[in-house]
């Protein structure tokens, strides 16, 4: 089958080169792509729109499209194509309110009696109510924005002071719309783990859980970003964890928006607190993580695409991939700046001396200019790595990380350290 990937990040790029295993995959098609993409599909560089995106479809014959970014599901392509005979990967504009609105998801969590901090709703108009019920917490406190931030509308603040001045920043536009409205909730202190799960609408399939590296900085410090680094799978997720994960989570999720009106077909997202080996719900989202996905995909053998066709479909075919053994680490390479200001234009090199049977680079921010691969974006390129222990796993992918220079290049240098420790701590 002809199939159309909507998405520009190292997401996509690793969702690409899975899709592309499967038999069933005629060609591959990606809006808008990056160079990494390019290298393995045919990219096209037009706007995302709903009428752009059917036109296409038509055009070239497409049968399924995956999409990639929640901004594309926010604005309903999922919805456009299915009232157009198009099997799609992705929940419908009104389920994937469970990631374009906090306070919707907070509520759902509540109406449903899935695990989750306690919290708030406020809008712009609230301030004074707002400020009341932070006294009602102790740092430090969670606030969120409502609405798509480019995951950077959470701020953790650790002092009364802070938490008061970011609601004021947040109600005066800090992320335009997005903040009109927040979330304030109590901080929960446990391990932060990220889970997919691939739904139908009625079943699901969990895939190996991974732990995410949100801050900038070593030692989990200073702002958040889209992510630094990743892998998979994460020792805080146990058997018995994920098992309450499935039930007390996943299961009902599904079964309340099926309730509700809106059943979920996608990749729903969710991310966890473990607090105490129980799971706390921290926020859900509609679609694979980044750098999440390029850990866990490549832990997936298998025929990926028909693992999504069928979810899309309606009936789920869990026996068309299988987990491996091992682990996959993902480490960021960003630009100097990020998640702020940054300079784009760095010339790329090192890229071609890593061996792709020991470590994967997939492309983020990056860009071709007069044939030469420079950087394009706070985040450039994630570099991802496969072997039988966690250890083995990390010093590959620092190593693929050591051969790609590029000025002003960043990246944590303490990726899945936790992991490395609770193994070590499980073997005493």
């Amino acid at each position: 089958m002809n199939i159309l990937l909507l998405g520009s990040g190292a997401r996509e790029h690793a969702l690409a080169v899975s899709i592309l295993r499967s038999s069933a995959t005629s060609s591959l098609h990606c809006i808008p792509g990056n160079p990494g993409i390019a290298s393995i599909a045919k990219c096209h560089s037009i706007d995302v729109s709903n009428d752009s995106v059917l036109s296409f479809c038509k055009e070239h014959s497409i049968s399924f499209v995956v999409v990639g970014p929640e901004q594309y599901l926010e604005e309903g392509i999922a919805d456009s194509l299915r009232s157009n005979s198009i099997v799609v990967f992705g929940p419908s504009k009104s389920a994937a309110k469970l990631e374009t609105s906090k306070s919707f998801s907070k509520d759902f969590m509540k109406r449903h009696s899935i695990p989750t901090a306690r919290y708030a709703n406020f809008d712009s108009t609230q301030l004074v109510d707002a400020i009341d019920f932070l006294h009602s917490l102790s740092t430090p406190i969670v606030i969120k924005a409502d609405g798509l931030a480019a995951g950077k509308g959470v701020i953790i603040a650790q002092t009364m002071q802070e938490a008061q001045e970011t609601i004021a920043q947040m109600f005066s536009g800090k992320f335009g719309k997005a903040s009109s409205k927040i979330v304030i909730e109590e901080f929960l202190q446990g391990e932060e783990i990220s889970v997919f799960a691939i739904c139908d609408g009625n079943d699901f399939l969990l895939l190996p859980a991974a732990q995410d590296h949100k801050r900038i900085l070593e030692n989990d410090k200073g702002k958040n970003t889209g992510g630094m680094g990743s892998y998979a799978p994460t020792p805080f997720a146990t058997k018995e964890v994920m098992e309450l994960i499935s039930e007390q989570i996943v299961a009902p999720t599904l079964q309340g928006m099926n309730s509700e009106g809106s059943p979920f077909v996608g990749c729903l997202f969710v991310g966890l607190m473990i607090v105490n080996s129980l799971p706390y719900v921290i926020e859900y989202n509609v679609r694979f993580g980044d750098p999440e996905t390029q850990s866990v995909l490549t832990l997936i053998q298998g025929d990926v695409a028909r693992l999504l066709f069928s979810s899309a479909s309606g009936t789920i075919e869990k026996d068309s991939v299988h987990i491996s053994s091992g682990y996959a680490s993902t480490v960021v390479l960003a630009s100097k700046g990020y998640p702020d200001e940054f300079e784009k234009g760095k010339i790329i090199t090192g890229i071609d001396s890593i061996k792709p049977e020991n470590v994967q680079v997939f492309h983020a921010g990056t860009s071709v200019v007069n044939g030469v691969l420079v950087t394009n974006g706070g985040r450039v390129l994630s570099v991802t790595s496969y072997a039988p222990t966690l250890e083995e796993s990390l010093d590959k992918a620092y190593q693929g990380v050591n051969l790609i220079e590029y000025e002003n290049k960043v990246f944590r240098q303490d990726i899945g350290l936790k992991g490395v420790n609770k193994l070590k701590l499980n073997s005493n």
